[in-house]
């Protein structure tokens, strides 16, 4: 393969058509660039027999076995990459821009195709996704009790032109017991790490960007400590609803849930909420009474933040958004930002 295929991750990222992954589908599934198509050269089961043939009988055995593996398939590889990218211009990675990556590029490149070659493999784009989440910003974080529909204030603000970096939304969870509901199954932390990392990089670094109040977990994932270290201290506006307005606003979002989902969620937290509050809950639950049963579990949820707010080295700022639509929220939020937050210039992040 001619050595003009080989690119930095920026040029690579920046450079036109399909980009596949020519690591094992267990390699993909833990964590790989986001957009990207899994074009295995092996199947899970074909690299650990490679790999086992590399340690007991060396490089050039393994290449070998390699050839005989993947010989009877070539042309399906071919005509599966025609489908995928029928432009015929391809972007592709492995481990460590090693043999996998270079077959599949001679393969292609022999076939007629236009090949980049990312170099240093996935490992260099991990590099770069600690480098994304490690860089300076000016956050802004919106804060409130459960049912005050941040999420949805920050949908409204994203459409009104503001940067905004959903968590939830990129851990497919809603970050408590309940958050898991009614959602897809969760990437693994480090996948996630690359969802972080992939919308960052396409915010303009000079602007605010707004965040959920989080704890350093969202469900299974991981928020990465070195974003997370700049959350902890960037300021805080505390959005607050009445009561019903939090009860309804629960209540259309779990309305559909099934009510052994929700009993199953409302038993994790009985520690916390109390055997008497707990049953009561669920009788609720199983009457269909789910905006009284969110009344009782709010109480929970309520301390928790509480005690969440008191830790934070900046007292939050408290804006009453009761009766406001999202985007009429949102609007008032940045009607308010300048009076309630520190100045961009007059930042200092640690």
């Amino acid at each position: 393969m001619n050595r003009k295929t080989q690119v930095h991750i920026e040029e690579f990222r920046a450079g036109f058509g399909a980009v596949f992954d020519a690591r094992s589908p267990v390699e993909f599934e833990r964590g790989h660039i986001p957009g990207t198509v899994n074009f295995p050269l092996f199947t899970d089961e074909e690299r650990a027999e490679v790999g086992i043939c590399y340690k007991e009988k060396g490089r050039d055995a393994a290449v070998e076995m390699g050839f005989d593996l993947v010989g009877p398939r070539l042309g399906e590889m071919v005509r599966t990459a025609l489908t995928l990218a029928p432009e015929k211009t391809v972007r592709i990675y492995c481990a460590r821009g090693g043999m996998r990556s270079r077959n599949v590029a001679w393969l292609l490149e022999t076939s007629g195709f236009e090949v980049s070659v990312l170099e240093g493999g996935y490992k260099s784009y991990r590099r770069w996704v600690r480098d994304v989440v490690s860089r300076t910003r000016s956050i802004n974080i919106l804060g409130g009790l459960t049912g005050t529909g941040k999420t949805r204030v920050l949908k409204a603000l994203q459409q009104q032109g503001e940067q905004v970096l959903d968590l939830e939304g990129l851990a497919n969870h809603r970050g408590s017991s309940f958050g898991g509901l009614g959602m897809p199954d969760q990437p693994t932390t480090q996948h996630y790490e690359n969802l972080i990392a992939d919308r960052l990089d396409r915010h303009d670094a000079e602007r605010q960007v707004w965040i959920e109040s989080e704890s350093g977990r969202v469900g299974r994932c991981w928020v990465p400590e070195e974003l997370f270290a700049q959350m902890k201290i960037a300021p805080v506006v505390e959005i607050v609803r009445s009561l019903e307005e939090r009860l309804d606003i629960l209540t259309e979002m779990y309305g559909e849930t099934g009510i052994e989902e929700l009993v199953a969620a409302t038993m994790r937290i009985e520690k916390n909420l109390g055997g008497e509050r707990t049953k009561a809950a669920i009788d609720l639950i199983r009457g269909r009474n789910l905006h009284e049963a969110s009344r009782i579990i709010l109480d929970y949820y309520d301390r928790s933040y509480s005690g969440h707010l008191k830790r934070r080295p900046v007292s939050p700022r408290v804006l009453d958004i009761t009766g406001l639509s999202d985007h009429e929220a949102a609007t008032l939020l940045k009607k308010r930002a300048p009076s309630l937050l520190p100045s961009l210039s007059s930042r200092i992040i640690a």
